[in-house]
């Protein structure tokens, strides 16, 4: 029995005893009331009533590979080598790097109900309570170098904004990684971070992990915790499932990756620009010990960002940077 187990059978809307549990799942009254212990301890609320039995206040909807696999099209399934879906990784990342070394990983895909150690960019951690986000890692191998990968994350962004756009979300895109979101306070909240992480010959072959993070609902206790604005796809689509979303983004990721030696970020560079967060605006820039405004313009065919302030336009390539709206 497994977390996943007790809450497929909690989330039906009708109230279960621990004796009628512990029958559906094969385990003793008292395996149960651990695991009812564990839901508690990850925040997933349950509703108790004496003479009834439990359930989940809220259901949630599990991670089902089966489902998004019937949901892809020849174009995502033609390039999609395997699906996992687990339950609980310390790095979906850190899965399909270790996939890339027992000689897989090539167009290989897991998803995570949770992760223990997530990372952003900058090492920056990243928590999401259990069954609320989509968090994805695709493995990928390019013949190229690193050369023909400038630009990847920021192409990845915007086919979660495309996506994203056909069910009434209508988010920003944060150079280099981010997408945001307009909260009901007018605010721009992270709804989603991308992660890619390259290994192997400068020049030659190497292999790529695409990780993303989206938050998809958001409970209000998770959101107080939270030191940064946050947002969430049900703050704009409510009814759009989990599931979905996977399929629809692997059916527009694969793709891309298997073109983009080919096409380059150029193919990308109008979408993305027509989406930019903080085009014109005043944004604060963060690279090591240094600190500085300056007014942000547009992404160039290599994904650069290029910015003007005192003394002329710059250039921004990546690395450790980071532009974040002026205060």
């Amino acid at each position: 029995m497994t977390i996943g187990d007790l809450i497929r059978l909690l989330s039906d809307g009708e109230f279960h005893s621990g004796e009628q549990l512990g029958e559906r799942l094969g385990v003793s009254r008292t395996a149960v009331w651990k695991q009812l212990k564990k839901l508690e301890a990850l925040d997933i609320p349950l509703e108790a009533v004496k003479g009834q039995g439990y359930r989940l206040s809220t259901p949630l909807e599990l991670l089902d590979g089966g489902v998004i696999v019937a949901e892809l099209a020849r174009g995502g399934r033609q390039h999609l080598t395997r699906l996992f879906i687990e339950e609980t990784l310390p790095s979906s990342n850190q899965f399909i790097r270790q996939r890339f070394e027992q000689g897989a990983g090539h167009g290989e895909v897991c998803l995570v109900e949770q992760q223990s150690e997530g990372r952003g960019r900058r090492g920056r951690s990243w928590t999401t309570p259990w069954g609320h986000a989509l968090m994805l890692s695709i493995g990928w191998r390019f013949e190229s170098g690193v050369i023909a990968l400038e630009g990847l994350s920021l192409a990845v962004g915007v086919v979660l904004a495309r996506v994203l756009e056909r069910h009434g979300v209508a988010p920003k895109l944060k150079w280099p990684n981010d997408v945001l979101l307009e909260s009901t306070e007018g605010r721009l909240g992270k709804l989603a971070g991308i992660l890619v992480e390259i290994s192997g010959d400068a020049a030659g072959p190497c292999e790529v992990v695409i990780g993303m993070g989206i938050n998809v609902s958001l409970p209000t206790a998770f959101r107080d915790k939270i030191e940064q604005p946050v947002t969430a796809v049900h703050d704009q689509a409510p009814g759009l499932s989990r599931n979905h979303l996977a399929a629809e983004l692997l059916e527009e990721l694969l793709p891309l990756l298997a073109t983009y030696e080919t096409h380059g970020f150029a193919a990308w560079q109008d979408e993305w620009n027509a989406r930019h967060a903080f085009s014109g605006c005043d944004v604060d820039i963060h690279r090591g010990d240094q600190s500085y405004m300056a007014v942000a313009e547009s992404v160039d065919e290599s994904g650069n960002l290029w910015i003007r302030r005192e003394g002329g336009r710059e250039r921004l390539a990546g690395g450790e940077i980071s532009v974040r709206a002026h205060s």
